[in-house]
């Protein structure tokens, strides 16, 4: 069974991601953690994997250092309910990184996404509703990591319309600031796990739009005028993106319009498709092409 034998329903549908930071996202969302220590791996993967086992996803972690297989199955295995249920029904793969990635010591883009697209269809036969992932980036100090981003970036195009959720892990101890950059731009979210504390990073373009709203009327006076697509919005939707141009989040959006998050999240999912919107810094950029051009 492919992964397009599935409705276009099922494949917007909200998941639950497990990480407090990005809530429930749809399919092909792609993750970008920096974490400080192994605790702080272990803390999130019991999370992320948990979300997805108890959502009926198979789930494959792609293993390198600080973390081996006997750590991780004995981490998850205290930490999740009913592993072992689902270590021996076989919904939970681990994969020793260097091998997956570095197959022949060659580093091949096509190949690695080629082989996650396999394992999907592989779940989706299985019975399972989609695939969650997660590999780290352990070559940041080699001279794969220009490859390595050009491969992040074609796996996040690949994503679209497929059941799959993929997180991608870096070390902060190992990362030169302009490796976060970097990587924060080829993924939808970008979060960071310090010795238990959660942080969300944002990209140069994210900070400069909301510095760039602040220096206008604020949110209602940018959206009072057109932009690319705004004649298919609905008022409701104009009314939600509003607050997400203010730089509310889906809690605190739902606050203010007196709805539930999850509406907020269904109507800001709408508003993306509709705008043809990847992730935030899209979306602000679409808004505020019609005031830059005006300058």
């Amino acid at each position: 069974m492919s992964h397009r034998a599935r409705t276009d329903f099922d494949v917007r549908r909200l998941r639950k991601t497990g990480l407090d930071p990005v809530g429930d996202r749809p399919w092909g969302t792609h993750i970008c953690l920096f974490y400080e220590t192994p605790q702080d791996l272990y803390d999130v993967h019991a999370d992320y994997f948990g979300a997805g086992l108890a959502s009926g996803e198979f789930c494959i972690w792609a293993l390198s250092d600080p973390i081996n297989r006997e750590n991780a199955i004995e981490a998850l295995r205290k930490a999740v309910p009913d592993f072992e249920k689902y270590l021996r029904g076989g919904q939970i793969e681990f994969v020793p990184g260097y091998q997956w990635y570095l197959r022949g010591e060659e580093f091949d883009p096509q190949r690695i996404t080629g082989g996650w697209h396999a394992k999907l269809d592989e779940a989706l036969a299985r019975g399972f509703e989609g695939m969650r992932v997660s590999g780290n980036a352990f070559w940041f100090e080699t001279s794969l990591w220009k490859t390595f981003r050009e491969y992040e970036a074609e796996l996040d195009r690949s994503l679209v319309e497929r059941r799959m959720i993929v997180l991608c892990t870096y070390s902060l101890k190992a990362s030169r600031a302009v490796d976060v950059l970097d990587a924060a731009r080829v993924h939808n979210f970008s979060i960071a796990k310090r010795n238990g504390q959660w942080d969300f990073l944002e990209t140069p373009e994210l900070a400069e739009a909301k510095r760039e709203i602040g220096r206008l009327n604020g949110a209602v006076d940018v959206l009072s005028k057109a932009f690319p697509g705004s004649l298919r919005l609905t008022h409701r939707e104009k009314v939600v993106l509003a607050q997400v141009v203010k730089g509310a989040s889906s809690k605190e959006a739902a606050r203010n319009l007196n709805i539930s998050p999850r509406t907020v999240e269904f109507h800001r999912k709408n508003i993306m498709s509709k705008l043809g919107a990847r992730n935030v810094v899209d979306l602000l950029g679409i808004v505020l092409a019609k005031h830059r051009s005006a300058q």
